[in-house]
């Protein structure tokens, strides 16, 4: 048996109000979803990817009783995308000073404890760059400290 459904020109007009209203909503909230981020930039706003690394120190004691220090940069590897603006921001947190390069973006400059170091740059070429503290460089002075940025 077949059913007939009969609609009245008031409730066609309701089921397409009601289908309109969820149609925008789902388009802006996906939207709104898909922006960038911004970062102030003197008076102007530019997208960049932020990232956030800081210094860190763990210190231990050998079995003979000698104080064994180990410098690091913490997360130990970051990521970021090939041809955008990145904000790389670095904490000095341990240590009193650490001049840094990052091998292979000509990219150099000094962590200090207790502010903030920020680098701002555009990777052209996807790869691993090391993040090398140049006075942690060996096991005598507690490093190596290095860290990764992986360029996507």
């Amino acid at each position: 048996m077949s059913k007939i459904v009969i609609l009245s020109r008031k409730k066609i007009q309701m089921y397409s109000v009601i289908a309109a209203v969820v149609i925008l909503a789902g388009a802006y909230i996906g939207w709104q979803q898909t922006k960038p981020a911004t970062v102030p930039v003197g008076d102007q706003q530019a997208n960049a990817q932020v990232l956030q690394l800081v210094t860190g120190e763990f210190t231990a004691t050998s079995d003979n009783g000698k104080k064994i220090e180990s410098y690091v940069f913490y997360p130990g590897t970051i990521i970021a995308k090939k041809g955008e603006l990145v904000e790389l921001r670095i904490s000095g947190v341990n240590g009193q000073s650490h001049p840094f390069v990052i091998e292979g973006l000509n990219i150099s400059g000094n962590i200090n404890k207790g502010k903030t170091t920020v680098v701002r740059f555009t990777p052209k070429e996807a790869g691993i760059y090391p993040i090398i503290c140049q006075t942690h460089s060996d096991t005598k002075t507690g490093g190596p400290m290095v860290g990764y940025l992986v360029v996507q």
